[in-house]
């Protein structure tokens, strides 16, 4: 699976100095440095090197300084890192490529450059504040059909959890979440009831919500 290359590739740039984290606004890993501005690194993942990796990389470009491709190297030494024209491909683009062995150690085939420059400052924006409003980091880059433990989500469950103990105000629940009204109102997850004017309660969603998710800030595993 794709989350058995999160780690490796996570190991490899946080020795480069990067805050690393995955599932940060449908990128497979977003780095950040500890310059201010940040400098942001995306890096894409799949089992194999192929075309379907590189146009991943052409859309995160947009929103990053560095772009990165990984995948696993083949065993039998056939597969496309081995191809002079697909990592030529990557250096046009100005993409790096990094090779994943099944040990685990991580080497680098292309170095990133950028040939011109790539300017989205919304999405980039986006993307350095969500990797800053999420504690810790909960999910596995790579992963697929499962729910991305995002800084909404965790905010959603601490609210929860104080609304075991019973109906509070927004007010009550800004000490974890300043949103917490808008939170309620737009009740995304469906987790809470509002039982009068102002006040909300936690619903059978919720706690299923609560029991799924014991430790919304937890590092995977």
């Amino acid at each position: 699976m794709e989350t058995e290359l999160y780690q490796p590739i996570k190991r490899f740039l946080e020795e480069a100095g990067f805050t690393v984290k995955g599932e940060i606004g449908g990128c497979d890993i977003v780095g950040l440095s500890a310059d201010d501005p940040p400098v942001v690194v995306i890096c894409e993942l799949k089992l194999s090197f192929n075309l379907e990796l590189v146009l991943q990389a052409v859309d995160r470009a947009a929103a990053s300084d560095e772009v990165w491709i990984a995948a696993r190297v083949s065993a039998k030494g056939k597969g496309r890192e081995r191809d002079r024209r697909f990592r030529d491909l990557c250096r046009r683009l100005g993409f790096g490529m990094l090779g994943v062995s099944d040990l685990g150690t991580v080497d680098i085939l292309v170095s990133p450059e950028s040939p011109q420059p790539r300017k989205n400052p919304k999405r980039r924006s986006r993307l350095v504040a969500e990797h800053k409003r999420r504690r810790g980091d909960p999910t596995l880059g790579g992963a697929t059909r499962k729910p991305v433990m995002t800084a909404y989500r965790q905010r959603t469950l601490d609210m929860a959890r104080l609304l075991e103990a019973g109906p509070l105000r927004p007010r009550d629940l800004k000490a974890v979440a300043p949103d917490a009204a808008a939170i309620l109102l737009r009740n995304v997850y469906g987790w809470f009831d509002r039982l009068d004017r102002g006040i909300y309660g936690l619903n059978d969603a919720g706690r299923e919500a609560i029991a799924r998710w014991p430790e919304p800030n937890a590092a995977p595993s």
